[in-house]
């Protein structure tokens, strides 16, 4: 489990990341608010603790960004004895839990213990129930919304639908016949071209914003959704 610290008080910082290595995490701190989002945004992390006070970005602003990404990853406020209004604004914002400074070590393990398990069990019913996913790119069937690593992408009520047959089909070649029978239905009458245009629709949103390319034409058959190795 990877645990960002995101403290700008040095001797903090450094006993959070201590005691969470002598615990099993991988612990990684910054001191600067925007430090910490961009760490956030760069890599796979499970649990943020985030201070509310910190130069450069504040808590409250950086929680408002993780969650405005769509993301749903444990974050657990570390606020001061009397700022209930940060806790206030923090939990509006979907913050996880916070802790009032000093704090003992041992509450404060219990908390990250207790959001990691909820967000884990939460994470196997999404993947059971409503989520398809394919490499970094993440589809909900009941809420329509699709992602791509932390990015929300909007796409079309049709391109939504010819992603949600490609990842059923994920590393399956497709032929157009195919595209537009599970996409456009049986009695679909019009240009077969329509598979092409959409494709090319989709690729502009997954694909072409990003460094890896997984929508990949197969010359003279059709298209097939794969990781590029």
């Amino acid at each position: 489990m990877r645990i960002l610290i995101v403290e700008d008080e040095e001797k903090i910082a450094r006993l959070l990341e201590l005691e969470l290595t002598y615990e099993g995490y991988e612990a990684v701190k910054v001191h600067d608010g925007l430090d910490g989002f961009t760490m956030f945004q760069k890599e796979k992390w499970d649990l943020i603790l985030l201070d509310v006070m910190l130069p450069g970005l504040s808590g409250i602003e950086i929680l408002r960004r993780i969650r405005s990404t769509g993301s749903n990853i444990p974050v657990i406020l570390l606020t001061a004895k009397d700022s209930v209004e940060d806790k206030v604004a923090g939990l509006d914002l979907g913050a996880n839990d916070y802790i009032t400074k000093p704090f003992q070590i041992e509450e404060l393990l219990a908390r990250i213990r207790a959001a990691l398990r909820l967000s884990h069990q939460q994470g196997d019913s999404d993947t059971d129930s409503n989520w398809l996913q394919f490499s970094d790119v993440k589809l909900c069937e009941d809420t329509r919304e699709v992602f791509r690593g932390k990015d929300f992408i909007e796409l079309t009520p049709r391109e939504f639908d010819l992603l949600a047959f490609l990842l059923k089909n994920a590393r399956h070649v497709l032929n157009r016949e195919q595209l537009l029978n599970g996409v456009w239905g049986y009695d679909y009458l019009g240009d077969t071209n329509v598979v092409d245009v959409y494709i090319r629709y989709l690729r502009n949103k997954i694909d072409k914003p990003y460094s890896q390319s997984l929508i990949h034409t197969v010359r003279g058959v059709g298209y097939v959704l794969k990781d590029e190795q």
